[in-house]
């Protein structure tokens, strides 16, 4: 593609001399600017897919797929259940219930969501055993309440002390109507790992929620965990179908304005960003008609001597293009090798300048997320070697136009 002739020009190109030595800063600058750009838009794409993910993951293993509730007062009774294991023979199918209350220890008061957890099924046991950190059953004893450790940090509590919870079912008194309130024993504490689960939910038994929310066997939810949660939707769908006597909706339905930011945040992030290649790309477009215009001679004479205008084109656009794809290439190892160990550096960025990088409270994760797509590295570094080489090429174009006897009659 390119002769040896064409690629020593080029790299002659790359090393100007000394009274040229704006040129060289301009080609720095280019080069910087590229690897630059291409670094922090790979480390913020792949700071936003980890982000992403780790949401999804942590939402994924605290809550089902499906949730299944009755209204109208029908009751899920077990001819739909078979249904629906006829239907999707790999779906695991749990009983629960969900509802809001008030904690109260030592003149605090706090609002929580109560999720009762059926003790009889087996994957209650398993998603017990998977998120607990202090406590060792796997089964909610009768009186017992399982709490995050951030509700328990922050009301200190420990396993074995009381704590007392306010139902928002009333209770007929002779002084009227008045909020149920029952006394429970800590039995264990969890960690999902999400902050604002961790905070605000608690599991009880399935049968003592029912109770403390004046609740019935008909007011049961049915909870589906698929194999592949992202069905949820097409599963709900066909649920629907089956039977639409009963109020179902899917995580992406409780999720879906908060997933539909992160993606608009993300697209707008990338957009912005490669704003900074371009940029970058128009540093070269400058520095090669600099050049051009200094190298006015060399290519009149090498033009005299019998090279072609395409050969002299294409060894002031390969110029360019070594430029774009070195710096590419470089900040795309800055970006991955930053992206693998950007939690290590929030924490020692932290301890510097004694700030904390990425809250937790505020960005619901404990650190900071990172996921390298390739196909987003692939999609970058395409993007930015079309935009340098396209920004090669206009100034190298720009030779063609050059009129041989003048430029020697006035060098």
């Amino acid at each position: 593609m390119f002769t040896s002739v064409e690629r020593l020009i080029a790299l002659r190109n790359l090393k100007p001399k000394r009274k040229e030595g704006f040129l060289k800063v301009i080609s720095i600058f280019s080069f910087v600017g590229i690897m630059l750009g291409v670094a922090v838009l790979i480390i913020v794409m792949s700071v936003m897919n980890g982000f992403r993910s780790e949401l999804t993951n942590k939402i994924l293993g605290f809550n089902p797929h499906v949730i299944i509730k009755p209204y109208n007062k029908e009751k899920i009774d077990l001819n739909f259940i078979d249904q629906l294991n006829k239907n999707f023979p790999n779906i695991q199918i749990l009983d629960s219930y969900s509802g809001e209350g008030v904690v109260i220890n030592n003149d605090y008061a706090k609002g929580i969501m109560i999720k009762g957890l059926d003790e009889k099924n087996e994957k209650s046991s398993i998603f017990l055993k998977k998120i607990l950190v202090e406590g060792e059953r796997t089964i909610i004893g009768k009186g017992e309440i399982i709490v995050g450790n951030e509700l328990a940090m922050e009301l200190n509590l420990a396993v074995g002390d009381k704590i007392n919870i306010l139902s928002s079912a009333y209770i007929s008194t002779p002084f009227g109507g008045l909020p149920k309130q029952e006394t429970y024993s800590i039995g264990g504490i969890f960690s999902s790992g999400f902050y604002e689960f961790d905070k605000n939910v608690v599991f009880l038994r399935l049968d003592e929620t029912l109770y403390f929310f004046d609740k019935k066997k008909n007011d049961i939810n049915l909870e589906l965990y698929l194999s592949n949660p992202l069905e949820a939707d097409q599963v709900k769908d066909k649920i629907g179908l089956m039977n639409n006597n009963f109020y179902i909706y899917s995580w992406i339905d409780l999720n879906k304005s908060f997933f539909s930011a992160l993606k608009v945040e993300r697209n707008v992030m990338f957009i912005i960003l490669t704003l900074i290649i371009i940029v970058a790309a128009f540093n070269i477009i400058s520095g090669l008609t600099i050049l051009i215009k200094n190298k006015t001679k060399e290519i009149a004479i090498l033009k005299t001597l019998g090279l072609s205008n395409s050969s002299i084109i294409k060894s002031f656009f390969l110029t360019g293009f070594i430029i774009g794809l070195t710096a590419t290439i470089s900040g795309i190892v800055i970006g991955v090798l930053f992206s693998e160990n950007i939690e290590s550096i929030r924490v020692f960025l932290s301890y510097i300048m004694n700030v904390e990088i990425f809250p937790n409270d505020v960005y619901f994760l404990d650190e900071m997320p990172s996921e390298i797509n390739i196909f987003s590295i692939i999609i970058i570094f395409i993007f930015s070697l079309v935009t340098t080489s396209l920004a090669s090429l206009v100034p190298a174009i720009a030779i063609s136009q050059m009129n041989l006897i003048r430029a020697l009659k006035y060098e």
